[in-house]
């Protein structure tokens, strides 16, 4: 088997046994997010911090491209605000730091990470929770701290982070375009 067969045949295997069902949850939470006209938070590391900057744009417009969207922010955008909060707090604080500051009971914070264990990731979750703000994460290998932590663990069980990253935007694509569909019909 080739390189490339095994990577698809991986990632296919992956969307093939998975429940989606869990996603219609994450609809479900976003949809209230929306009529609620609340915040939707994600963030993320590294490529997953690329994703959730990209998934944050596809909310504020793709949902929507003619009238209100999703109220979304991307808390790995703002490289002076990260920069800051890991010099003076401590990089593990750089995410839970934005969500004590930003977010309000009844918003809702979505992680993206491969292991589910890097310490802002889960410091961000359990201040989420502190505040009644509802949490999903998008989670691969074991899924870590965060799958016990999140109140919506979506994982995908693939020891592999590119095929982990290409699952969260694969999320978030079915995601946007389902609320696409709810909101605009």
């Amino acid at each position: 088997m080739n390189f490339y067969t095994q990577y698809s045949d991986t990632l296919t295997e992956q969307l093939n046994t998975f429940d989606w069902n869990l996603v219609e949850q994450l609809v479900e939470a976003v949809m209230t997010v929306w009529q609620n006209e609340q915040r939707l938070f994600i963030c993320g590391n590294g490529g997953s911090a690329g994703n959730a900057v990209h998934l944050a744009n596809d909310f504020i417009y793709g949902v929507n491209p003619c009238g209100r969207a999703i109220d979304a922010e991307a808390l790995s955008a703002n490289s002076a605000v990260l920069t800051c909060l890991g010099n003076d707090l401590g990089y593990e604080h750089i995410f839970s730091h934005q969500v004590s500051v930003k977010a309000k009971s009844g918003d809702l914070l979505i992680v993206l990470s491969g292991s589910g264990n890097s310490a802002n990731i889960v410091r961000a979750l359990a201040q989420a929770k502190s505040q009644g703000v509802k949490t999903c994460a998008i989670l691969g290998y074991s899924g870590g701290e965060a799958k016990a932590l999140a109140d919506l663990p979506i994982h995908f069980p693939v020891n592999d982070m590119q095929i982990s990253e290409d699952l969260q935007l694969i999320v978030g694509h079915m995601l946007m375009r389902r609320l696409n569909t709810l909101i605009t019909s």
